[in-house]
């Protein structure tokens, strides 16, 4: 198959990402979803080391601090690589509660989120669910959260702004929804 760049990456990456799989190629008919799923799983966990944070997640991170903010991650990563990975980036600390996957068979990202705002003691009008998905969108709504999406993640600032308004380019850009 041809590669794809980061454009094109961002205009076709989708959920349930069987269905992003098949929009580039993939003939499941042909070769087993799990193959080419584990074969990306072990790729990205080798090269986990050598990614960086988001530009800004720091200084953001510190300024939710300051305001005292309950600061929790939900994430589709595994467990406990998601646990080494925030504590590799020395971002670990400034988490609440962290919430990844158990294993393959965990239950879905929204209801993860369910028992994680109900283990944290979280009133959903006091929660912002920051993502970079049309995936990300939806769960909050299902949630009942306020969201907003950052466009230099996983999906195109078009393809997020047909979901909701509330896009924002980088992550600094947070700090214009907050008075401190």
């Amino acid at each position: 198959m041809n590669p794809i760049n980061i454009e094109q990456y961002r205009n076709l990456f989708t959920f349930p990402v069987k269905n992003y799989y098949e929009s580039v190629g993939f003939n499941f008919g042909e070769e087993d979803f799990e193959i080419p799923a584990m074969e990306f799983i072990d790729h990205y966990y080798s090269q986990l080391n050598q990614s960086d944070l988001h530009p800004y997640a720091f200084e953001i991170l510190e300024f939710f601090k300051r305001l005292g903010f309950k600061q929790l991650v939900l994430s589709a990563m595994e467990h406990d690589n998601l646990i080494s990975s925030l504590t590799d980036k020395g971002i670990v600390d400034f988490f609440d509660d962290i919430s990844g996957i158990n294993d393959h068979y965990a239950h879905s990202k929204l209801e993860m989120g369910v028992d994680l705002m109900k283990d944290s003691g979280v009133n959903e009008k006091e929660v912002l669910m920051i993502g970079d998905t049309i995936h990300d969108f939806e769960v909050a709504t299902g949630l009942g959260v306020d969201c907003i999406l950052v466009s230099n993640g996983h999906q195109s600032e078009e393809r997020l702004l047909k979901t909701t308004p509330n896009v924002i380019s980088e992550l600094k850009e947070i700090k214009s929804f907050f008075n401190p």
